[in-house]
């Protein structure tokens, strides 16, 4: 009997998350994911933990409740994000603090706590999130596209620190979808990135999917320390 592809994806509320759930529930995966709230929806084969990803004993506990109930850990997907656009001038601390704390501290955490469960079966695949803000240097998106940035760094480092474990880690960079996330961010704003870009479209959930099906894909272990961007903006 073949193991069933067990896979962790945060920030699975809503949006990307909720989608990639799906999408791999629909592939045969078991998946566990998490997001700050509890979710109101049920589906067979999905795990919900309630976690603050920038909390490393909520991050332990949760990678720990994996392993009691798996045994491994074969995919992780940093999806788990948080943006707000502003001017740098007009940005509180608070504000830069938690986009720094979630989207770096926490991608981080999951990174290194999958990375012990996966190095158990010298196996696994691990995606994180950028953004198509960092190439485009997009005013308004200071901490964000810095926040990101680190992320790309993240990986690289992760990638050479991982490969001996047969892990790899990787990177997709989505253009606007629409979602939750920009959904204060005005029109015009929007268009101008989306003018920027070499397929002048809205990103969406399944462009997202192909590129991380690509990385997870166990054929692709010769691919590491990656970033690739949607819609031709890098």
């Amino acid at each position: 009997m073949t193991e069933r592809t067990v896979v962790l994806i945060t920030g699975t509320s809503r949006g990307i998350g909720r989608f990639l759930v799906e999408h791999f529930l629909q592939r045969g995966a078991l998946v566990e994911g998490c997001a700050r709230n509890l979710v109101e929806w049920e589906l067979p084969g999905y795990t919900h933990h309630q976690v603050d990803v920038s909390n490393e004993g909520q991050v332990r506990a949760m990678l720990s409740a994996i392993q009691r109930r798996h045994g491994r850990l074969d995919i992780a997907i940093n999806n788990a994000g948080i943006a707000a656009m502003n001017h740098a001038l007009l940005t509180p601390a608070e504000t830069a603090s938690r986009i720094l704390d979630v989207n770096v501290l926490g991608s981080f955490l999951v990174c290194r706590e999958a990375a012990k469960l996966m190095r158990r079966r010298n196996y696994g695949r691990i995606v994180n999130f950028s953004t198509i803000a960092v190439p485009l240097r997009l005013e308004g998106e200071a901490l964000y596209a810095a926040a990101k940035s680190a992320i790309e760094m993240l990986t690289r480092v992760l990638a050479r620190e991982f490969a001996p474990f047969g892990i790899t880690v990787n990177a997709i960079g989505p253009t606007p979808i629409e979602t939750d996330l920009i959904r204060g961010v005005p029109q015009e704003k929007l268009q101008h990135i989306i003018d920027s870009l070499a397929i002048r479209r809205f990103g969406t959930f399944a462009d997202v999917a192909n590129v991380i099906d690509f990385f997870v894909n166990p054929a692709s272990d010769y691919i590491t320390g990656q970033v690739i961007y949607l819609g031709g903006g890098g």
